[in-house]
């Protein structure tokens, strides 16, 4: 099969969407389907024998910390002349958006995936929060253009189809099991995550550092309980208003960690804390517990799905300071946290990503298949 991804981020960048992105791509090629990724061009040209076809991105005023790439018409020369069976847009709102166009007007089979909740963002950049019906507007309009939709969690879904999405189905979460494992856990990489006080109790948050992460919402924590340290690993455009929020406690910012060094990091904590209800999935929520972390997080609809408190992690209220903190004193229970680190493990392990992958694969032949009876249909 040919298959043209058509993303609004790829690598070197970090993020969730990357990661389902790649893992897909290595598991597609490694069944011999050849892979088209058209992206921001970032520098890269070639990824596990897919090619990569960069176009020129801008930084946008409101989100100077990654660049993006407006629609483009080079787009619809790209995909005739590679002529795949299936277009795979990932998370249409700007580049991806022309996927979806020129999708339709070549008359390729498309399948759409919902990432990111842009429109929710919105909710924490006043300034823009006018526009957050014309966004839903818009991305709605896209994925309604697709012969199929998927999205990934069934609290998004339900979300999604109280905003008159079609056709709309859940992909599998996965995590890779190999290289986020207990295994890697480091004195040395727990000494400096600790800043050399290995006797705290070591919280760990990664991820993009931006107002819609809530990573302000730890704070509190860590002026209730001296004994705790915090690592937050990661970068974005509130790091330096986060450093100032976190001066004077037991916090480190590493910055971007990548390879053996972030299996380290995950491996050597005492548990992950997500204080964030924007996300869609949160894959670091499964990379952590692939690592052996319980899971503190705020209570979402997609953080529940994954988190069962006191089996999987300690869930809190959102906003509520007491709730957080009651949430981590439960780490002190040494019996409880052993227990957690052991289910945690078995539970990612049901999530590798070669299932969500595989999975994943049989929804492009589905969508062919739809596009192909639609086609037939309108024929007749």
């Amino acid at each position: 099969m040919k298959i043209a991804i058509v993303t609004e981020t790829f690598l070197p960048s970090t993020d969730g969407v990357v990661t389902r992105l790649t893992q897909a791509i290595k598991y597609f090629r490694s069944k011999g389907h050849e892979v088209l990724v058209i992206a921001p061009d970032l520098g890269v040209n070639e990824y596990e024998g897919a090619e990569v076809v960069g176009i020129k991105p801008i930084t946008l005023p409101f989100y100077r910390y990654r660049p993006f790439t407006l629609p483009s018409k080079k787009v619809k020369a790209i995909l005739e002349n590679f002529q795949p069976d299936i277009v795979h847009a990932a998370n249409p709102i700007l580049l991806a958006a022309s996927a979806v166009q020129y999708a339709k007007k070549l008359d390729y089979p498309l399948i759409a995936t919902y990432h990111t909740h842009v429109p929710k963002y919105l909710d924490y950049y006043w300034m823009y929060k006018p526009a957050k019906p014309l966004l839903w507007h818009h991305i709605k309009k896209l994925h309604n253009t697709a012969d199929l939709n998927l999205c990934t969690s069934k609290a998004i879904k339900e979300e999604l189809i109280e905003k008159e999405f079609h056709n709309l189905h859940v992909l599998q979460r996965g995590v890779d099991i190999y290289h986020r494992h207990p295994k890697y856990f480091d004195n040395h990489m727990r000494n400096r995550l600790t800043n050399g006080d290995d006797s705290k109790k070591l919280l760990i948050f990664i991820g993009r550092l931006a107002i819609e992460k809530e990573i302000h919402k730890i704070k509190p924590l860590l002026d209730a309980r001296e004994d705790i340290a915090l690592a937050i690993i990661g970068d974005g455009p509130l790091r330096n208003e986060l450093e100032n929020t976190f001066k004077g406690t037991n916090t480190i910012f590493t910055g971007f960690l990548h390879g053996e060094e972030l299996s380290q990091a995950y491996a050597s904590a005492d548990a992950f804390i997500f204080p964030s209800v924007t996300e869609t999935l949160g894959l670091v929520i499964l990379e952590a517990m692939a690592s052996g972390l319980p899971v503190v997080a705020a209570k979402s609809g997609p953080t529940m799905e994954q988190v069962k408190d006191e089996e999987t992690g300690l869930l809190f209220e959102n906003e509520n300071v007491s709730s957080m903190i009651d949430a981590v004193n439960k780490l002190d229970n040494n019996d409880l946290l052993l227990e957690m680190k052991q289910n945690v493990r078995l539970e990612a392990e049901k999530y590798a990503w070669e299932k969500a992958s595989q999975q994943l694969l049989d929804y492009y032949y589905q969508t062919i298949d739809i596009h192909n009876n639609t086609k037939n249909l309108v024929a007749n």
